[in-house]
């Protein structure tokens, strides 16, 4: 079977969901799992976009070692230069180039005909062909673009030194059999087409970004590119997840495959659901809460006289399997470390050892049975560190159907310990009012979501909220059995990622470019 390469774009495409904003640790955090998942090449961001996207490019840049490490350029000498400089030290570094291609592009955006976005194109391509090997140019919008002009367009790309062309259906336009139809006739038509690798960026304005980078993979694609869960600009990418799945599970047709190492599929899935904020639909492909569950009787019976009968993939192929090792408030260090090592992270240090198994026991306190998902939950609310100017010390709050709900909220400072009680119109509103009036921070509480982590009535919920104050934003997390108590740990979480992203905000700031 022929390999299709991986190209997954969750930091660059992906974070350009509206509402994800990524800090570098946070990129970097996803970017080794990803190289834990063996994706073959991994866009880190737009380094042109700011001084911060360009040193989060290049941290992800120093700590992967085992893929290629990619940067978008428009087809501007700035832009390309900005990623050679974002590469530095990058083991194995790439460029992705892109300029629009199609009619209303070329028109209105543009303002340029055929000739001279040709002329633009090749002159950005040999640009930066002096500086990266490996050069993938994107004729952005390729999928309303004439099929006549797209294969001038990748014949030129061809001659300047591009090693992948890459075919966007940048607004989710096409339908399986025309997108597969431009991949056909691309190969069949363009000199010098064996001497690259074709590539598909497949978006899913109409639901069919997964179908349609399957029927690219069928007409000759070599790569695909897409994004963990299927997040990205407006409806999203093509999921990763779903094709890698597809191959594995239907090789014999396709006579195709990746290399990714599919039992990582889950805790990537769950590290960027947790990361961005983006909740995973339950009846979402592959990683949804429900992708293995089965409710109607019929298909009950079925499953347990044989698992094939409704069931095409197995849970344990994608990291997922049932809890061997049961935790209480009586296991110890040992058999929590056992534990951790069992999910997945034994490169924990002692010290993050010790201060997840102090939370264990805490909730342990509170249920009589912890399973996987809670363990996870714990340890990824805090998977990255953020400076704590305000810490959460207590919380009471009193509640009466027939009485205003008042909070008392006592946070730990810098300066030392700090007390205050409020009214709201609801209990999470009394906790924030208090929250603010403590903090003497002016914020506009932008988002707020709640989902439970675990089952039973004494699950884990987890509450994820956005803070704007101005134009910078910034998100929180926050775990706990009540979700009261999840809901002002979120709060605190986001104020203190937005004081530090306040406290560099050259790091942080991100124009708003629109991209393929």
């Amino acid at each position: 079977m022929r390999k299709i390469y991986i190209f997954d774009t969750t930091l660059r495409d992906g974070e350009q969901s509206p509402g994800v904003n990524l800090n570098t640790q946070e990129k970097v955090e996803i970017a080794l799992q990803l190289e834990k998942l063996g994706v073959d090449r991994i866009e880190a961001g737009f380094p042109a976009a700011s001084p911060g996207d360009l040193a989060a490019v290049n941290a992800v840049a120093r700590a992967v070692k085992n893929a290629t490490i990619i940067g978008l350029a428009r087809s501007r000498e700035q832009d390309i230069d900005a990623v050679k400089e974002a590469l530095k030290g990058a083991e194995d570094p790439g460029i992705h180039l892109f300029l629009a291609t199609s009619p209303i592009h070329r028109q209105h955006k543009l303002r340029m005909d055929k000739d001279q976005v040709l002329e633009a194109a090749d002159r950005a391509i040999r640009y930066a062909k002096q500086y990266f090997d490996k050069v993938e140019f994107s004729p952005e919008d390729a999928g309303r673009t004439e099929l006549d002009y797209l294969c001038q367009v990748t014949e030129m790309a061809i001659k300047a030194g591009a090693t992948v062309v890459n075919i966007p259906d940048t607004v989710g336009y096409m339908t399986p059999q025309e997108f597969g139809n431009i991949f056909k006739v691309l190969k069949e038509t363009v000199p010098g087409i064996e001497r690259i690798q074709l590539s598909a960026h497949c978006h899913d304005d109409l639901g069919m970004a997964t179908a349609n980078a399957l029927a690219a993979i069928l007409n000759g694609a070599d790569q695909i590119e897409g994004t963990i869960n299927g997040i990205g600009e407006r409806a999203g990418n093509t999921s990763l997840e779903e094709v890698a799945l597809t191959l594995a599970t239907r090789g014999e047709y396709f006579q195709a495959m990746t290399t990714l190492n599919l039992k990582e599929i889950a805790r990537t899935s769950r590290l960027v659901s947790k990361l961005t904020g983006m909740v995973v639909p339950g009846n979402k492909a592959i990683v949804g809460a429900n992708a293995f569950a089965h409710e109607s009787g019929i298909h009950q019976d079925g499953v347990l006289k044989e698992k094939t009968t409704y069931e095409i993939i197995s849970p344990d192929t994608i990291g997922l399997r049932d809890s061997k090792l049961v935790l209480g408030k009586h296991s110890g260090r040992h058999a929590f470390r056992e534990k951790l090592i069992d999910l997945g992270y034994e490169q924990l240090t002692e010290e993050q050892v010790n201060a997840a198994f102090g939370k264990f026991k805490d909730l342990a306190d509170r249920k009589k049975n912890v399973s996987d998902e809670d363990i996870r939950a714990l340890l990824e609310e805090k998977i990255i560190e953020t400076p704590e100017v305000f810490a959460l010390e207590k919380l009471v709050v009193s509640f009466d159907s027939h009485a205003t709900p008042k909070a008392t909220v006592t946070l730990k400072t810098q300066q030392g310990i700090v007390k205050r009680e409020s009214e709201g119109n609801g209990s999470v509103d009394a906790i924030y009012q208090a929250i603010d009036a403590l903090t003497g921070e002016a914020v506009e509480l932008d988002d707020y979501t709640i989902k439970s982590v675990t089952d039973g009535t004494d699950a884990l919920g987890e509450v994820h909220v956005v803070l704007k104050q101005g134009d910078t934003s910034a998100q929180g997390r926050g775990v706990s059995t009540d979700i009261l108590e999840a809901s002002t740990r979120a709060y605190v979480d986001a104020l203190n990622r937005l004081i530090d992203k306040r406290n560099a905000p050259a790091r942080n700031r991100r124009d708003n470019v629109t991209l393929i």
